[in-house]
């Protein structure tokens, strides 16, 4: 949405990358070198389908080289367009640097409708992207790494590695062309979830600091709080699900293509899930309020609000209507930079989408350094772990022998104590140590300088300086 005086998408990125570097000290030359897209490579190609051909307009943009390779999304749809790709490869740059994964930013978008296609179409439209992205070392496992984006997911990385590995069939490290494959393709166990998984993480770190918790006007733990979430895709879901579950929110309002539903009491997000599955959308389900204006309940009451599908969403138009004292970003830009002013003016505290969203990513990461080390995680030590534990759980018993009534191991604390982990569970450990480590970093600057007052301004800093040391050890 573009009203008057409305930043584009392009244009958010840029103001909020202008008010961060505007309280940095970085030579002007250096400062622009960050800012701008190296390379935008925009293909046009030609499938053969249903007895005619068909002419497809995709884009792969390059945001900055500091790290190589360079990682980020290709996304399916009709709204695809070089500023947004820009956009987003820019935001990838920022994101990367600020989770510390080894990567420069990148992003690829084809502008297609993939629910006007069979599968075995989109196998093919796929593949010839693939094929003429790859061809250009647009998709390389040194040089750039894509990953599933909007409208994508583990059946399209599938194809453009096969792809890749198709036209390179000596390359020994072929499946780490691209990451957010099938496990049985050379996948890694939780980079479905991780997104959403990461959001949950980036929450709950944010309610171990009591301090940041009260500037929010919220207090207390995740257990209890009224969540309302926009897009139940595959971060959405997995966000909702685990906050429901796990850390005991109650998930109030969900919002879809064709409207919202709403209860104050909770949603079930797994019967949601499989309803929009099995029907295309929210309406209809039982249990709860439907009105085919979805975008009202964005302004519901509610004590956090996940932003989880489009960018803008939340814009000058509505701004002033949203109640919900913390938003985290799970999608991308759902926030402008318009809007950003004016929830950040009441206090509003927004966890940005550079570290919020930055799941996906980092366990992308993990899964292009398991197809390069050709081992799954957990393989080599696992039963050694058990071994070790299992000499603890041998010695407690002999004690529980030796003491009789006076003392006995919990129930279940065998079993749990003695399983080794597994790739999940280091992958979810992986992720959990950086949300933690990386809100820390925000956390310290926006807390210790006087001149920033929000998360977003913060994470900007933090990342911005990491590539800008990247690009002085390369002589800049």
């Amino acid at each position: 949405m573009n009203q008057r005086n409305e930043p584009t998408f392009r244009e958010s990125v840029d103001l909020m990358f202008n008010r961060a570097v505007a309280l940095m000290d970085l030579p002007p030359g250096l400062e622009e070198k960050i800012r701008v897209c190296n390379a935008t490579y925009t293909v046009r190609f030609g499938v053969r389908l249903r007895g005619q051909i068909q002419t497809f307009t995709g884009y792969r943009s390059v945001h900055s080289e500091h790290m190589e390779p360079v990682k980020g999304g290709i996304r399916f749809a009709m709204g695809v367009n070089q500023d947004e790709v820009e956009a987003l490869a820019a935001l990838m740059t920022y994101k990367c640097a600020l989770v510390e994964t080894p990567f420069g930013g990148s992003k690829g978008g084809l502008r297609i409708d993939p629910r006007q296609y069979d599968e075995h179409e989109l196998e093919q439209i796929t593949r010839r992207f693939a094929y003429e992205l790859a061809k250009r070392d647009l998709i390389n496992p040194s040089q750039n790494v894509p990953a599933p984006d909007m409208g994508t997911g583990e059946r399209e990385m599938a194809w453009i590695a096969d792809q890749y590995a198709r036209m390179n069939t000596t390359d020994i490290n072929a499946r780490a062309c691209v990451t957010g494959k099938p496990l049985n393709a050379g996948g890694i166990a939780g980079r479905v979830e991780a997104t959403g998984r990461g959001v949950q993480y980036a929450l709950r770190e944010f309610f171990r600091h009591p301090e940041d918790v009260a500037r929010s006007g919220l207090s207390g733990s995740l257990d209890g709080k009224r969540v309302i979430v926009q897009g139940l895709g595959n971060v959405g879901y997995h966000a909702a699900k685990f906050l429901a579950e796990e850390d005991g929110a109650i998930i109030t309002g969900i919002i879809e293509r064709d409207g919202a539903l709403f209860n104050p009491n909770g949603l079930d997000v797994e019967a949601v899930f499989n309803w929009i599955r099995g029907r295309g959308g929210v309406t209809g389900f039982p249990d709860a309020a439907h009105t085919a204006e979805g975008a009202a309940v964005l302004e519901e009451e509610c004590d956090i609000l996940i932003p989880a599908a489009l960018e803008g969403v939340i814009n000058l138009n509505n701004a002033e209507r949203i109640k919900a004292p913390l938003i985290i970003e799970a999608a991308n830009g759902p926030i402008t930079a318009g809007a950003d002013d004016i929830l950040r003016a009441r206090g509003t505290v927004i966890i940005p989408d550079m570290y919020a969203n930055a799941g996906g990513v980092t366990v992308s990461y993990f899964e292009w350094v398991k197809n390069l080390s050709h081992i799954r995680f957990g393989r080599m030590q696992r039963r050694q772990e058990e071994a070790r534990h299992q000499l603890v759980v041998d010695e407690l018993e002999r004690l529980d022998r030796y003491l009789g009534d006076a003392w006995s191991m919990s129930p279940d604390f065998k079993k749990k104590y003695l399983r080794g982990a597994g790739e999940l569970e280091l992958v979810r450990s992986g992720l959990d140590d950086t949300m933690r480590t990386a809100y820390q970093s925000m956390h310290e600057v926006w807390h210790e300088r006087d001149d920033v007052d929000d998360l977003r301004t913060a994470a900007y800093l933090v990342s911005i300086n990491k590539v800008a040391a990247s690009y002085r050890a390369k002589g800049l």
